[in-house]
């Protein structure tokens, strides 16, 4: 057994006082709130939360921050920078790099993370030798990072849809492309997951998937009730060309190849029409908004304030990792609601951190992790109270963490049981320097 002593802590929605915590084989076995620190027990100071969950991300895009900024253009544009940095990534430099976005994702208090995962191949399209390589580096990274994860292996076959059609991959659209949907099904059939990883499934989007292969995707994810994600609707263009191809919008192709259901996830959502609503709704799905990145590249503002209203839960992720902090994605949700409504209050604190933890642990498939209770996993996050952002920040902690808090208030990371961050400081290696050895190398000649 561990003994941790919290000086508040959200306990089934409520904050409560001087909490004791007993955690034994990586799970809470002891919850007493009301009661005197014990002489073996970690005091944990400011506020403790359970463990954060970045339920989108690309971890090579990690490299892009501030390299991207300061261009004028759109998504479209950004997207050819990206594929640039695609073309560079090795086994060896993938798995340096991710080990330490993770690790920052870790000192940001996120305990499990959502790898959206599609750079498969070399550089020509050739599988590796293990067709998996470039996997399992995410899965080995997240275990050096000291974090869960959820790797999402991404079915990628075309390089768009024109006029004419799905287009061949082209570039380093190659590494991301397999052969087919079955290919695809057989490569991921032979990923090894740990008790604290897990395998599922992606639909890069549906310029990337035709509907038949979607089908594909979505069988495998049931046969293995996997969670399944999809970008959605990220920008108009997406829709209009769903539209011109198929005569649907995204979510309507979606629903007719069966993928929508409570496994599934749509990815931004940015552009979603009244009726997806009510698709998204009956299935029903979840939906991952990651606003930093969709204000990041001009993609627009997804409608929160419908889904909400609608009973479809709302996870966050940090995607393309402008920021990585899940406080400002999730007051962002708030805050862009209010400039597009010229209204406040659509969402209040304690619905935006339900977003940032349990529905954000739910799509990615950990039921048994997102709240403080005797059984879940034991994650913990404290964030500290008496920084220059939170001092006098009122009486209500919850407010105070997810509309001033950052990334670098959070004290103290537990995952599984397990110390990760301390004092501010990853316990495993220097994230900063490792950041700065990975982009380099991978960017810089």
């Amino acid at each position: 057994m561990t003994r941790y002593h919290c000086d508040q802590a959200l306990i089934r929605g409520t904050i409560e006082r001087d909490v004791d915590i007993e955690i034994g084989a990586g799970r809470f076995r002891r919850i007493t709130p009301d009661s005197q620190p014990a002489s073996d027990a970690r005091r944990l100071r400011g506020v403790t939360f359970p463990g954060l969950a970045n339920a989108h991300s690309h971890a090579f895009h990690r490299a892009l921050r501030s390299r991207t900024q300061a261009e004028r253009g759109s998504f479209w544009t950004w997207r050819e920078v990206m594929y640039r940095a695609a073309e560079r990534l090795t086994p060896d430099n993938y798995l340096r790099l991710a080990r330490a976005t993770f690790g920052e994702m870790a000192m940001a208090g996120i305990t499990v993370v959502g790898e959206f995962h599609y750079v498969h191949h070399q550089a020509d399209g050739s599988p590796y030798a293990n067709a998996n390589e470039m996997g399992e580096a995410l899965l080995v990274a997240a275990v050096e990072a000291g974090i869960r994860i959820t790797l999402l292996d991404t079915l990628y076959l075309h390089g768009g849809l024109g006029p004419d059609g799905y287009q061949a991959p082209k570039g380093a659209q190659r590494r991301y492309a397999d052969a087919d949907g079955d290919s695809w099904a057989q490569r991921i059939d032979d990923l090894s997951p740990a008790d604290h990883q897990r395998i599922g499934a992606a639909i890069h989007s549906v310029r990337a998937v035709d509907p038949e292969h979607i089908a594909t995707a979505t069988e495998w994810a049931a046969s293995n009730a996997a969670p399944m994600h999809a970008h959605v609707s990220e920008q108009r263009t997406e829709n209009d060309q769903c539209q011109a191809t198929h005569g649907c919008t995204p979510t309507e192709l979606l629903h007719a190849a069966g993928s929508l259901g409570p496994n599934f996830t749509a990815v931004h959502a940015t552009h979603l029409t009244p009726a997806d609503l009510d698709l998204l709704r009956a299935a029903p799905a979840h939906v991952c908004m990651c606003p930093t990145t969709e204000r990041d590249l001009g993609d627009g503002v997804g409608p929160s304030h419908g889904l909400a209203a609608a009973g479809i839960p709302i996870a966050l992720g940090s995607d393309s990792h402008a920021v990585v902090d899940l406080f400002e994605e999730s007051r962002a949700v708030e805050l862009d609601e209010r400039l597009m409504s010229e209204k406040r209050g659509a969402h209040d604190a304690g619905e935006l951190l339900r977003m940032a933890t349990v529905a954000g642990h739910r799509s990615l498939g950990w039921a048994d992790a997102g709240s403080i209770d005797v059984g879940q996993r034991a994650d913990l996050v404290t964030v500290a109270l008496d920084s220059v952002r939170t001092a006098g920040s009122g009486r209500d902690p919850v407010a105070t963490a997810v509309f001033a808090a950052t990334a670098p208030d959070v004290r103290s990371v537990i995952v599984d049981g397990r110390l990760v961050v301390d004092d501010h400081r990853h316990v495993g290696f220097d994230v900063a320097g490792e950041l700065d050895a990975a982009i380099t190398d991978l960017l810089e000649d």
